[in-house]
């Protein structure tokens, strides 16, 4: 099993309800991508200097579901509407 984590640091012109439309399409693609098998996404509410705004948390059964993740249309419409948005992004991947 794959975990991929995702966080976001998002410009400072991003307010609350634009972080939840983000969440909201992010959790959308559960059931449209067929290689994603959960999606948890958390909008950061401490604002400490260290916060990021948002997590993703995903699992997939392999890596190749997490590239075909990747590659997914739906996943790619999400992600050009993510990156504009975005000052900063950390990942990791990891197998459990």
């Amino acid at each position: 099993m794959i975990k991929h984590v995702v966080m976001w640091k998002l410009k400072s012109t991003v307010n609350e309800d634009e972080k939840l439309k983000i969440k909201r399409k992010l959790e959308a693609l559960k059931g449209v991508v067929p290689s994603l098998r959960e999606i948890e996404v958390g909008v950061d509410f401490s604002d400490k200097a260290a916060s990021m705004d948002l997590v993703l948390i995903s699992v997939f059964d392999s890596v190749e579901g997490l590239e075909a993740y990747a590659k997914h249309p739906a996943h790619c419409s999400v992600v050009d509407y993510v990156v504009p948005r975005v000052e900063e992004r950390a990942v990791v991947d990891f197998v459990v």
